[in-house]
This record gives C-alpha cells, structure tokens and sequence, in this order.
C-alpha cells in the first residue's frame, strides 16, 4: 500500500514539475480574456467613445438597477451595488466586449418569488428604528436581501460547475425560437410585475401557476382603488420615454450622443414630487431613502441554500441563456469570437463574488448592450467607466433619489423591456421559415406564461429535441446515398481552363440546429485552406458533408479569377430557420471573400425560405435545378467576361 501511495504522488510530483511557464501563462490568457485585450487597448482611438458610453450605460444601470431591486422584492439600494460588482467581475473575465452585465429583469423575477416565500410582506413588525446596524436598513429588509444574495451566491455555483462539466458546449439545444419565446414571456410577466405601479394599487404578491391571470383578474376585481395621479403620471412617462428614445433611434447617425431622457425624466419627476409634496398629498409612492457607501463584505445565509436550489437553477439557466445570446450576437456583429464555456465562468463569478456584498442576481441585458451598440462602444473600459460613475452615485447622488416616484420607475422598466416584447414580430418569419419552429415559439410562450422562465425554457428544449428525434429518423431513410465521396466529371475539355476555380459541396444530411454550427466552421475551414493555396492543380471537387463533417481533396485555386462554390442540396431533406440562417451568412461570408455561392438541386421550400430570410442580391442567379446547369452558366459568364474584356482591348 505505501509503494503504490508513493508512486502515486511521485506521478502527481512528475505531472506538477512538467507544467512550464509558458502553459501558466496560456492558462491565464485562456482564462482572465482581459491580460488579452487591455495590452492591446488603443487609447487614442478607443477611449473618447468608450467613454461615452460608459456615461450614457452608468445612467441606464442607475435607472435599472433601483428598478430591478424592488422588482426583486428587495430595498433599491441593492440594486446600485448590483449595477456596480458584477460588471467588474465580468469586465475581467467574460469575453463579450458589447456585453453589459448588471441587473436583470428576469433573473430579479426569479429572485424575488424566493425572497417573496421565504420572508413575506406581511412581516411588518420591522421598522427602520429597528435596525440590523449595516447601511441603517431594517432587518426585514437585511433578511430579504440575505435570500437573493443566496439565489445569486448559488446560481452562481450552478454556472461555474456546468463550467467545470464544459457544458457550454450543450448550448446548441438552445435554439433562437426557444431564447425568444422565453425571453418575450418573461417580459410580459415582468410588465404585469409593474401593473401595481402604473396604477397606484396595492396588489398581493402572487406566484406559481397561472399567477399571470390572478394578477389580471384582482387588478380588474379592484379596479376602483386605482391611483388616478399615478396613473396619469405613469401614462405621461411612458409617452415621454418612447417617443424620446424613437427619436434618438431615428436621429442617432445625425448626433453622436443620445438623449438621456431616463435620467432627465427621473430629476425632473423627483423635484416635482419634492415640491407638490406627492409623497403625502397624494399618496404617491416614493423609492425612499437610499443609504450611501458600500456594505462591508458579508457571506450569504448558508441555511436558506436548500430552500432557494428552484430558484438558483432558474437564475443560472435563464440568465446564462439570455446572456449568452447577446455575447454571441455582439460576436456576431463585431467579428470576434466567444467561447460559451468561458461565459458560464464569467457569468457564474459574476453571481458568485457580488453575493457576498448584498447583490441581487445578475445577468446580461438587451437594454444596456442595444446602448452600448448605438453609442459606439468598443471594448468593456466603457463598462468600467461606468462604475465608476455608478460608485459616485452611491457615495453622493444616492440620497437625493428619495422623492423619486414608484409608478415613473415602473415606466422606465417597462418601456426599457420594448426590445423584448417586440420580439412578438418573429412569429411571422417564423410561420415563412418553418412552422415547426412556430408553434415551438407559441408554446413556449404560453408556458413560459402560465408558469415561469425556467419552465418555458425547459418546455421549449425538450419539445425541440422530441421534434428534431422525429424528424431525423425520417429524414435518413429518404436518404439512399451511401456516405461516399461523388467526383463530378465534367468532360468539356475545351472549357476546362474556365473550371479552376469551381468547387462543389454536397450536403448530404439534413440542416438543422444541431448539426449548423459544424458545418458552417468545416466549410469555412476548407474555403480558408482554398484561398491559402497559389497553384491550380483541379478543375473541381466534391466535398461530401454527412453529419457536418468534411471529405475529400481541396482544390488548388487560382486567384487571377473569382472563384465559385457550388452547393449541392439535393440530400439537404429538410431545415429549419437555423439552418436557413446559417446558408445565409455562408453565402455573405464568401461574397466578402470574392466568392461566389449558388445552390444546385434545391427544394422549392429552401429557396423560398432563403428569398425570404435575406437579401440575396446578386448579378447572376443563384439556386440552379442541377449541377451542370449551374456549371453551364459559369462557363458562359466567364467566357462572356473574356470576350467583353477582349472588345474592350
């Protein structure tokens, strides 16, 4: 037993003493995305518009956080240090440079059903005389945030181990119907959250299923106690909020910065309020006193962790998944790349670190990152500056939002969820596209709606895969072909000159989600292969794709003429609006190579389905009934391009 005991450290001696410096260093580069991109950060060009946005994004993160705190069902206070923590955290090690991390909407509805059971309303025999000694505040307030500080500290623990298991990789099963259904769904429960705001009622806290339609139904039972100042002054705030923000969409290429009606709305609405007294002549609700400074670190409740694991894991899935798809669409947009395991660290360390200075959950919001777009962001620094000015407001300005009105918070949040909500217009190329992929969206919003995010989201991944089980088995047995490479002989010896630059790919399995990302890099992979090569040794190729992966030889291209990828989908059985958009941005991705795409032996529901997604805007046709058709009319293209080059000598 003990020479087994030595030799087995004597090997964990060995496999520590063979880790070099260098490997350290990749480690942390891997891992801390900021050593990578700070050294490389060019301050003349970067830091007058990160700057910007960064004030611009410290304005929006004010407004939402003391909005998201009290729909977290915890004082707004929590909400400034919310705003401030894990943007700091996720500045160092998340990979979304467009990405802006903070409060969140749906995770703070999360939260506060657990905040909301386990230390109830009701309890009212806290005061603030009775206080727990830190920032002032009650100990009915301490034991609220106490809750979601756990709902943060163990959602975050869920993230870093998915992390650790490296199941980023999974996230392909979560399809842009199912992310848009549930994020359109939980919108529309965060808007009813606010219907008790907008109207000056007095609304129970209710939860579980169906709780959308008792909310409604006591609002309507209880119409007669509506506020009529605050109404009034909810409806005028909401028409200010989006007819200024529609105006400086429309204008914003005119003007370099925007204007920040949240923040004009919010002073102008507490002065008032502090003037006519609204608080007590009207009995309007005000936010209340803000305390200042930053709490002294403290470790959350670790009893309640049994009691909130429903909540963490919804925290952890429905924040994870909506923030991954705005990283990968700024990705997308900005032409880098991100890595979704990284993301569940960053995201994880983001919920994990904050908890132990009283955050709320956090996540990635539509809101903040359109901002960062339309400001000209560049890099994460306009994050950090907006601490900074998120830090000035909780040790200075915090105070002064006392008299600021319940019911124009309820107006900011709810105008500021107009990106999500909108999303209700997908539903039509949804139903062009496919209508499987439809009614997935359909019923995921309804679930989402009856019960919760977390169930949605669940709901719309299972009932994905059931469909895309059935629809494999289907699609395998129309397909005859054996997985062998085809060669394509093409016999005009006389053209042949004309055929270098032709290459052919044959999609032989069907297009969907879980097989589009594959392909997409295994095409880009040989086209990038392609365009390193100098010499012209074929006339063309055939690549068989079956199941995303590649075969075949490349072709030697010649870069005297443009060169031509033909894809042949003639065992392409079906698709769905991933796969559509994934044939779309191949077909963008090799025009800004000079290369062009056609499609051979297509469905008339494919060409359909691409006409409709995108703008296809070519000189020449693109979708031919065959190959040699297709082959035909490249011949004649480029021999009428010679003849015109050769009239014009």
């Amino acid at each position: 037993m003990m020479t087994g005991a030595k030799r087995k450290r004597s090997t964990v001696w060995r496999k520590i003493q063979a880790v070099r410096l260098e490997d350290i260093k990749a480690w942390c580069l891997r891992r801390l995305p900021i050593l990578k991109w700070v050294p490389a950060y060019n301050w003349k060009e970067n830091l007058l518009p990160d700057a910007v946005s960064g004030m611009m994004l410290a304005i929006q993160q004010v407004t939402q956080g003391l909005a998201f705190a009290v729909l977290s069902s915890v004082h707004p206070v929590f909400g400034l240090y919310g705003s401030f923590f894990p943007v700091i955290i996720y500045a160092i090690f998340g990979m979304g440079r467009h990405v802006a991390t903070g409060t969140f909407a749906l995770t703070s509805l999360i939260s506060a059903n657990a905040v909301e059971r386990l230390v109830p309303s009701v309890r009212t025999n806290f005061t603030a005389s009775n206080n727990s000694g830190i920032l002032g505040l009650s100990e009915f307030e301490m034991q609220r945030i106490g809750v979601a500080a756990a709902v943060s500290f163990l959602g975050g623990i869920i993230q870093v181990v998915m992390f650790t298991l490296q199941l980023g990789s999974a996230t392909f099963l979560l399809t842009e119907p199912v992310i848009s259904a549930m994020t359109t769904g939980a919108a529309t429960h965060v808007v009813t959250s606010q219907v008790k705001y907008l109207l000056g009622m007095k609304v129970p806290y209710m939860s579980g299923p169906l709780a959308f339609f008792h909310i409604y139904a006591y609002v309507f039972e209880n119409i007669r106690t509506v506020q009529l100042e605050a109404l009034l002054l909810s409806l005028l705030s909401i028409v200010v909020l989006v007819l200024v923000k529609e105006l400086n969409e429309k204008f914003q290429r005119n003007i370099k910065v925007v204007l920040p009606i949240d923040l004009l709305l919010i002073i102008a609405t507490s002065i008032a309020c502090y003037c006519a007294d609204m608080e007590y002549v009207y009995r309007i609700e005000v936010v209340g006193n803000i305390p200042k400074g930053l709490p002294s670190p403290k470790a959350p409740p670790m009893n309640v962790l049994p009691e909130v694991v429903t909540e963490a894991f919804g925290v952890a899935l429905v924040g994870y998944v909506a923030s991954l798809a705005l990283a990968q669409g700024s990705a997308k947009k900005f032409k880098y790349s991100v890595d979704d395991n990284q993301e569940f660290l960053a995201h994880g360390l983001s919920n994990v670190i904050p908890s132990f200075f009283f955050c709320i959950p956090s996540a990635a919001a539509m809101g903040r990152t359109a901002l960062l777009y339309s400001t000209g962001a560049k890099t994460q620094v306009a994050c950090l500056i907006s601490c900074v000015l998120i830090l000035v407001v909780i040790y200075t300005i915090g105070p002064l939002l006392y008299w600021l009105p319940m019911c124009v918070l309820a107006s900011i949040i709810v105008v500021g969820l107009k990106g999500m909500l909108m999303q209700f217009r997908d539903l039509k190329k949804y139903w062009n596209v496919d209508k499987i992929d439809w009614s997935i969206w359909v019923s995921t919003y309804v679930f989402t709606i009856c019960f919760a995010a977390n169930v949605g989201l669940l709901y719309g991944v299972v009932c994905t895969i059931v469909i895309v089980i059935f629809r494999f088995p289907r699609a395998k047995t129309l397909n005859l072909k054996n997985m062998k490479e085809v060669e394509y002989k093409y016999k005009a010896e006389d053209n042949c000159e004309s055929l270098k630059q032709v290459k052919i790919v044959s999609v032989n399995s069907p297009l969907v989600f879980l097989n589009a990302r594959k392909f997409h890099a295994d095409l880009l992979k040989i086209i990038q292969k392609d365009g390193m090569s100098s010499q012209c040794e074929q006339n063309t190729l055939l690549c068989s794709f079956s199941n995303g992966s590649c075969h075949g030889e490349l072709v030697q291209s010649c870069h005297s003429e443009r060169r031509v990828l033909i894809l042949d989908c003639s065992g392409l059985n079906f698709f769905d609006y991933t796969g559509v958009s994934v044939l779309l941005q191949i077909y963008m991705d090799c025009k800004n190579r000079y290369i062009d795409v056609v499609l051979a032996h297509c469905k008339a529901s494919l060409i359909k389905a691409m006409q409709y997604g995108g703008n296809l805007d070519s000189e020449n046709p693109v979708f031919f009934e065959s190959i040699s058709s297709a082959i035909d009319a490249i011949q004649i293209h480029r021999n009428y391009s010679k003849f015109s080059e050769q009239s014009e000598v």
